[in-house]
């Protein structure tokens, strides 16, 4: 059976989490409009410097649950990743839609209301309430796959 393009672009967004380094959760997001995928990304360090898979994860290691003192992890999101790549070869996503494995955190969320993206799919839950509220207020589509609209 063929698929929806949400099913397929969520499916590539699978994919490209495979390639996350990330010791805790490995997220992929595809970044779309028009049916054409314009970036993607994963969550990892910055390039060319050392993953966590090589580091150990200082978050890990200091016990913080998920969700929490993000700003000490040294890898990047998946969705920073995808905004940072279509910038970096100068391609807008504006009007875009996000695909991603979880649902982003506030900091994904405010960098996804300020580069103009529209709607955001995701699959996987994510424990942060004040992302959803920023996201819905700036009527930005929040879509979860497989619920009620996805």
């Amino acid at each position: 059976m063929r698929p929806s393009w949400d099913e397929y672009f969520m499916q590539i967004a699978e994919l490209v989490a495979t390639r996350s380094t990330c010791l805790r959760r490995k997220v992929g997001a595809v970044l779309v409009k028009d049916k054409r995928i314009l970036a993607t990304g994963y969550n990892g360090a910055p390039r060319n410097l050392p993953h966590c898979e090589v580091t150990g994860c200082l978050r890990e290691k200091l016990r913080i649950p998920s969700g929490e003192r993000q700003e000490i992890c040294r890898g990047l999101h998946a969705e920073q990743n995808a905004i940072i790549q279509a910038a970096l070869y100068g391609t807008s996503i504006k009007g875009s839609t996000l695909y991603c494995t979880h649902q982003p955190c506030i900091t994904c969320s405010k960098m996804i209301i300020n580069a103009g993206i529209e709607k955001v799919v995701f699959k996987g839950e994510y424990p942060d309430r004040l992302a959803r509220e920023m996201l819905e207020e700036a009527k930005v589509k929040l879509i979860k796959f497989g619920g009620e609209n996805g």
